[in-house]
């Protein structure tokens, strides 16, 4: 079983490309930490299932600050993906202090975002940008790089799920994350199985997907429903619903039964942007 699954006989389109393999499947976790399947593409599943390609071997995390995109709150045309980060290095920006923010911020903001979050500072974890705010979150990383501490806030819940979705894929890190970012449960049981049976395996990847926008779907101050939308290709971009609880003083993840995010529920294929805010660092 993957984080991310689907049912064998559905898909779109012909043979997978290398990241199509990562999200797909539900040996998602597996192949989180076989590199060959590490393509973040958190998404890419949604195409046909493809062969699991090694990918490339996690890099140091390189800081970059990159403006967010312009607010889109409801943007009816056909979603265009944003090109491929540069991986321009920039000055580190300054980050939040530990006890600062995230989960320690007074009284967050707990309007849902309609509009773009500010403010908001993009850095790569691996090859992927996860994105970072004073308020919001993350304010706490741990010795093994695990990010936590988000603001209990539907912005918070975002973050979180984000930086959650785009840690994971490091194989440095998905065990260290789903031990620490994820509700205990069945499914965490799985994920956790599958991810220590199979061991990395070096390799390099064409090409990776990177978030582009992001909808909170429900929303109460225990839990929170979050549709993610990955550019998975120069045309398309796909979504799928995740989970965040808050757990223990923190936004966390939670797993199916059958150790993905999404269970029975398919990966969608966007046509248009349509109720979706515009968030990326590419």
């Amino acid at each position: 079983m993957g984080l991310f699954s689907r049912d064998d006989d559905s898909g779109a389109g012909g043979g997978g490309t290398d990241d199509e393999a990562i999200w797909q499947g539900r040996g998602f976790v597996a192949s989180v930490i076989v590199v060959g399947a590490v393509l973040v593409c958190l998404l890419v599943w949604f195409v046909a299932r493809g062969n699991n390609t090694p990918a490339s071997q996690p890099t140091a995390p390189t800081t970059r600050t990159a403006p967010t995109e312009q607010p889109t709150e409801e943007p009816t045309e056909t979603a265009t993906p944003p090109a491929e980060p540069t991986g321009t290095t920039t000055p580190p920006p300054s980050r939040p202090r530990p006890g600062r923010g995230g989960c320690k911020t007074l009284n967050p903001d707990q309007r849902i975002p309609r509009t773009t979050p500010t403010a908001v500072t993009w850095e790569f974890e691996a090859d992927m940008l996860i994105p970072t705010q004073q308020e919001g979150g993350p304010a706490l990383t741990n010795s093994a790089g695990v990010r936590s501490c988000f603001a209990h806030s539907p912005t918070g819940a975002v973050l979180a799920a984000l930086v959650t979705l785009g840690q994971i894929r490091n194989p440095d890190l998905t065990i260290p994350v789903l031990r620490e970012r994820f509700v205990p449960n069945e499914g965490l049981q799985l994920a956790l199985a599958e991810g220590k049976a199979t061991p990395p395996t070096p390799g390099q990847t064409k090409s990776v997907a990177q978030f582009t926008a992001f909808k909170v779907l429900d929303y109460l101050p225990t839990r929170a429903i979050i549709a993610i939308a990955v550019r998975i290709d120069d045309k398309n971009v796909a979504s799928i619903p995740v989970t965040m609880a808050w757990s223990k003083g923190d936004w966390k993840g939670v797993l199916q039964t059958d150790g993905s995010f999404n269970g029975s529920t398919e990966p969608d294929l966007l046509q248009s942007m349509t109720g979706y805010v515009r968030f990326g660092g590419a």
